[in-house]
Order: C-alpha cells, then sequence, then structure tokens
C-alpha cells in the first residue's frame, strides 16, 4: 500500500486498533524511515494525547446514574461521574497514545539499527574484497601523485578476475553537489565509469569497481569530479591518471 492509502489508519495505528494489513504496511512503512508516514503517525499521536487531556466534563442524568448502579448492586453515593469518566477516557487514550508511541518508536529503532547493519555488512563485504585484490598474485599496481608538491598521492591496483582498487591520500572531499569518479579508460574506446565515491574529511579515500576487467585492453585509470549521480563520460579535467603498466 502506499502512503495515500494509508492516511486514514494513522489514528488507528496511534491508538493501536488498526486491523491487518495496515498495520503491517504502516510499520513496514516506518522501518523504511518513511518520512510521511512517520510524520501522520506523530500527529496521530499528538492529537490522541490532546483529546485524552481535554476530555469534556459532563454529568450523566442522575436517573441513567442511580439505574446503571443499581444494575450493578450498588448503593448511589454522591460522586462527581463526570471527573471519573474523563479521567478514563483520558488514561485510556494516554495508554493507547503511549502504546502506539511505544510500537512507532520501536519501529523506528529498528529501521535505524538494520540501516547500520547493512552498512557494516557493506563496509565488511568491500574489505574483503580489498584484501583479495592486495594479496592476489596476479594484481598489479601503479601510484600516483610522487615527487608532486600537493596534489593527491596514492596507488591504484588492478586483477583481471576481481577489479580495481584505488587508495589515495591528500585528496580533500569533493564539493557540496559533487563526487569522485573513477575511469577505466582502454586502449581504444571511450572511458567506462567505474563507480563514485567521496573522500574523508582527512583526505583519505579508498575505492574498489569489483568485477572483471580486461587487463590487456586497458590504458589507463582515472578519476574526476562529477555531479553526485555520476556521468557517462568525464566532464571534467582529471585529477588523478594512471597508466596500466606492470609493476
Amino acid at each position: 500500500m502506499n502512503c495515500e492509502q494509508l492516511r486514514d489508519h494513522y489514528e488507528l495505528f496511534a491508538l493501536g486498533l488498526v486491523d491487518e494489513p495496515e498495520r503491517s504496511e504502516i510499520r513496514d512503512h516506518l522501518n523504511r524511515g518513511c518520512e510521511t508516514c512517520r510524520r501522520g503517525v506523530k500527529e496521530a499521536l499528538e492529537m490522541t494525547v490532546l483529546l485524552g487531556s481535554t476530555a469534556p466534563q459532563h454529568d450523566p442524568p442522575d436517573a441513567l446514574r442511580r439505574r446503571i448502579l443499581a444494575s450493578a448492586g450498588v448503593e448511589p453515593r454522591p460522586m462527581r461521574w463526570a471527573a471519573w469518566w474523563a479521567a478514563a477516557a483520558a488514561l485510556s487514550l494516554a495508554g493507547a497514545a503511549y502504546l502506539g508511541y511505544r510500537d512507532w518508536q520501536y519501529a523506528a529503532d529498528s529501521s535505524l539499527l538494520r540501516s547500520e547493519l547493512r552498512q557494516q555488512q557493506a563496509e565488511v563485504l568491500r574489505l574483503t574484497e580489498a584484501f583479495a585484490i592486495l594479496n592476489s598474485p596476479f594484481t598489479r599496481d601503479a601510484s600516483f601523485g610522487s615527487g608532486q608538491p600537493q596534489p593527491p598521492r596514492g596507488r591504484v591496483f588492478w586483477n583481471p578476475e576481481q577489479g580495481v582498487l584505488l587508495i589515495a591520500s591528500n585528496l580533500p572531499p569533493a564539493p557540496a553537489g559533487k563526487r569522485y569518479e573513477m575511469w577505466v579508460i582502454p586502449k581504444a574506446g571511450k572511458p567506462v565509469p567505474a563507480g563514485t565515491f567521496q573522500s574523508r574529511a582527512d583526505g583519505t579515500a579508498m575505492h574498489l569497481r569489483a568485477g572483471g576487467l580486461d587487463v590487456s585492453n586497458t590504458g589507463a585509470f582515472a578519476v574526476t569530479v562529477e555531479d553526485e549521480a555520476g556521468a557517462d563520460q568525464p566532464t571534467s579535467q582529471p585529477l588523478i591518471v594512471v597508466p596500466a603498466a606492470a609493476r
């Protein structure tokens, strides 16, 4: 279901009264970090608490009160039923709001933990692939930036079966809205995009393009600054150019 279809169910979700499949759908949207559903559930929770705290106090008719008491075998006593009713209603709504908020908070926390776990798994995979390239006897490498005062420095490693790895220093983060893009430049033909990356605040960077590489037809590797989405072909002067020569 999309957010528009779920919009009318936010209040029931906040009260813990929404039925399936809407309940699961809303929780799934919250788990995915859906901003529309997060805002809608939050507003519903706030409204529920507000209603509970502003429940009007009205005295029921005395005859009705006596009839209810008599049916329960209780002697009528002077008391303000409205106060009890308002308190019970407020407590019920506040309790439901708390449960709804806890449900939403649990979903938000779970989503955050899952996102962090995915990031950690991706980083472990990237490092594993990088070590595989570094440790392979079939890997070639070349350095760049040596002997020059300020340019990025580092090394490129390439392997016919496992891909290309770039490790750099003295590479400031790309400007806002921009990213670095690596290119595999064949001996004949157009440069081939090899993924975008961003350097750290300290100027270090590691970028990996995993997969097979036609080493015999590769003439060089390069890095340019492109828009965040990347480009099909370089649009700026390369900052880094590394000839693909054997070490």
